[in-house]
């Protein structure tokens, strides 16, 4: 299977980009992932792979708007135990019902900022089968940043994060089937809130987008089909506040 978003850009230059480093660098979060993950830049930036440490938005403790560092990839197994394998997407249609993540989308919604992600082309075999093909940077057309709409939950003391998709929008469907579920920047902050109706929130979903081809790097060999997309697991995980 190939999944959607499993790749997506922060310009280390951009200076929102560099805020949000600065925030997730003075919470304690980033020393605890710098002491379970010694090889891994915490927060990482520039192109992003799943199991990266990356800022993401999401409400505190008093109910403030803060960026987090956040691990990408929802382990597949008992909630706050580490997995091998990671679950990178959510449906949004199914996710509300789904026992991995309901409980995450009623308590814990989160935002995940993106400079643009990247999408590989869909091309059929002679076989019938699919295979990724030219790859693709995705960016807004009408805003300088993505804010792709997640899910998070607590694994092992850790918080950890899922990207929501949806059907996807006219400006990519000749590309693939599923794309991210992206936010206007005026909705993400109520897209955080507990107390906010998500289905409500979705209606407002960015659809104008821009596709650009990118070059590929050492480590797109392989590396799409990985990690498998809505994996229905059981999950009895408390509420988690940040």
């Amino acid at each position: 299977m190939i999944t959607v978003c499993g790749r997506f850009y922060l310009e280390p230059q951009d200076p929102l980009i560099q805020d949000l480093m600065e925030q997730v660098n003075r919470s304690p979060l980033a020393e605890r992932f710098r002491g379970r993950y010694a090889r891994q830049p915490v927060p990482a930036a520039g192109e992003i792979l799943p199991s990266a440490i990356v800022p993401v938005i999401a409400l505190s403790r008093k109910r403030e708007r803060k960026a987090f560092p956040m691990r990408w990839g929802f382990s597949m197994g008992e909630a706050g135990r580490g997995g091998s394998r990671l679950v990178i997407n959510a449906r949004s249609e199914t996710a509300p019902e789904k026992p991995m993540f309901r409980e995450s989308w009623t308590f814990r919604r989160c935002v995940i900022p993106a400079s643009w992600y990247f999408e590989w082309e869909h091309v059929l075999t002679q076989g019938g089968r699919k295979k990724a093909g030219q790859k693709y940077a995705v960016r807004s057309e009408n805003e300088s940043m993505l804010w792709l709409a997640g899910l998070y939950r607590m694994e092992e003391g850790l918080p950890v994060f899922t990207v929501l998709t949806r059907e996807p929008a006219e400006s990519v469907s000749w590309m693939h089937d599923r794309m991210p579920l992206i936010l206007p920047e005026s909705e993400a902050g109520l897209w955080i809130l507990p107390d906010t109706d998500p289905e409500a929130v979705q209606r407002h979903a960015v659809t104008a987008l821009k596709c650009e081809k990118a070059e590929p790097d050492q480590n797109d060999k392989g590396s799409q089909g990985r990690n498998r997309e809505d994996e229905v697991l059981s999950e009895t995980g408390k509420q988690s506040v940040l």
